[in-house]
């Protein structure tokens, strides 16, 4: 080994030695209180504002939320609402009335919302099979759609727990006596119609066996056009979640009547769920929803009083 050789090699265990000793040169800020005290104002001035604006924003949306599922059980049934819901020869339709209590600016969305119901539920999300939704009966691995795959020897199309529990309440809005047009298009993600469910997959044999789990599919409307269905298949991750049914596309101003003629078919009552109806207006940052505003507001609060705190002691006991 010649001179050259060790000396490069003394430089790289040198260099390593002060890597792993950090001893590198390097930016080293030095935290004084000032500069701590400076940062948790800033951070508290910052925040505060952008959480008082948020919750502005989520203030200024208008949400109507009725629940219905106890009211629209006739009050002979309510002791065994299982059976009536059950019972096809019970007519299911319902009405309901709201009054709007401010000017809702259109479009006005409206979602289904269930309470108590489990989509995280790791067999309900895994009976599926996301080929099967985009390629038809040609693929066959549907296993995992179990145990709902095939009904007389035949396949079902689309298979799984998740499709055969969609939900098929039905609303219709009524205001001074005129209907409400309520616009079902485009509720699903643009991405779901076009990667997800294939334009030329139909439903076939589906909801033909002897226990009819939820709503009935066209089967001339190939899936990536059943958008009813496209909103379900997207499970939620929480037991109380919103789907969105459609949208009205006419304002509705303060004190407007509007009645809702519903038809009652979805079966939350084997597992003590709730069924809501929600109409809601939306602002720049979306629905309503106070959690992000106050917790930027309550960072930033808690910055302040943290800087007052150390404000505080640095001007009572000050480091020499």
């Amino acid at each position: 080994m010649t001179d050259t050789d060790r000396g490069t090699q003394r430089d790289r265990h040198s260099a390593f030695s002060l890597f792993t000793q950090q001893s590198l040169p390097a930016c080293k800020p030095v935290l004084t209180p000032e500069w701590v005290i400076m940062t948790f104002l800033f951070i508290g001035f910052i925040f505060i504002p952008v959480g008082l604006v948020t919750l502005r924003a989520s203030h200024s949306v208008v949400e109507i939320v009725e629940r219905y599922d106890i009211g629209c059980v006739p009050e002979p049934f309510r002791i065994d609402k299982v059976s009536y819901i059950q019972d096809d020869s019970i007519p299911k339709n319902c009405s309901l009335s709201f009054k709007v209590p401010k000017y809702m600016k259109a479009p006005i969305y409206i979602y289904y919302q269930l309470d108590n119901y489990y989509q995280n539920h790791r067999r309900y999300v895994k009976s599926r099979s996301d080929k099967q939704l985009l390629h038809g009966q040609n693929e066959h691995g549907i296993s995992s759609c179990q145990p709902v795959e095939v009904n007389n020897d035949r396949p079902i199309i689309p298979c799984g727990l998740i499709a055969w529990s969609l939900f098929n309440d039905t609303f219709t809005f009524i205001r001074n006596r005129a209907e409400l047009k309520v616009n079902r298009k485009n509720i699903a993600w643009k991405s779901d119609r076009g990667h997800k469910f294939g334009k030329n997959v139909y439903p076939f044999n589906f909801q033909n066996g002897t226990l009819i789990g939820g709503g009935k599919l066209n089967p001339t409307i190939p899936l990536s056009d059943q958008e009813d269905l496209i909103v379900w298949m997207r499970t939620s991750a929480l037991p109380s979640f919103r789907k969105l049914y459609g949208r009205i596309e006419k304002d509705l101003d303060v004190d407007d009547v509007v009645v809702v003629h519903l038809m009652n078919n979805y079966n939350t009552y084997s597992f003590g769920g709730k069924k809501k109806l929600v109409l809601s207006t939306t602002s720049w940052l979306g629905g309503k929803n106070d959690f992000l505003g106050l917790a930027y507001v309550f960072i930033g609060s808690s910055s302040v009083t943290i800087a007052v705190v150390f404000t505080l002691l640095h001007l009572l006991s000050p480091r020499h």
